[in-house]
């Protein structure tokens, strides 16, 4: 269907209250954004997408996954009430207040540090993040204080998973 006549489509049905144009339709098509279109009650997968920012305020119920997007940066307010996955995404920070209620995945990213006042309700994933790169610990138990202190008063109530050098052999993830 060409993008014209998708355009209409949405915009008849929005003109007559019936159903708003997707999230990630406007996002594509630079259509403005409106206070409603902030809440997305299920995930929004932008994976491999050219969206290049999302909106301050945006509140996800599901998962959003941002993996080897071309975003730098996310937005003020961001809350994810699932997982929250950067993988290989060009985003080299986290915003202040950012909220993820499960894992929150920085591998393969450029991200150096963490915001304080993170909340992450699972699982940290570090691998072969900048972050991990950036701080010197002798184990895992030194590298789980580290990341705790630096996102107080914040937390992250999982695990902080990484694969640590020197430790290959065992062909698994270090859970901390």
């Amino acid at each position: 269907m060409k993008k014209e006549t998708l355009k209409n489509i949405f915009n008849f049905l929005e003109e007559n209250g019936e159903h708003n144009a997707p999230l990630m339709w406007k996002l594509q098509n630079n259509i403005p954004i409106t206070e409603k279109d902030l809440n997305i009650e299920g995930n929004l997968d932008l994976t491999d997408t050219n969206i290049k920012s999302l909106p301050n305020g945006l509140k996800i119920a599901g998962n959003l996954i941002l993996t080897e997007t071309d975003m730098r940066f996310l937005p003020e307010g961001l809350l994810v009430g699932g997982h929250l996955d950067l993988y290989a995404s060009k985003i080299d920070s986290l915003p202040k207040g950012l909220k993820v209620g499960r894992d929150l995945s920085i591998e393969a990213t450029y991200i150096a540090s963490l915001p304080r006042g993170l909340q992450v309700g699972g699982d940290l994933y570090l691998n072969d993040s900048k972050l991990l790169n950036n701080i010197d610990y002798n184990d895992s138990n030194e590298l789980r204080d580290i990341v705790k202190k630096m996102v107080e008063p914040g937390f992250i109530k999982g695990n902080v998973i990484f694969n640590q050098e020197g430790y290959n052999w065992l062909k698994s993830d270090i859970y901390i």
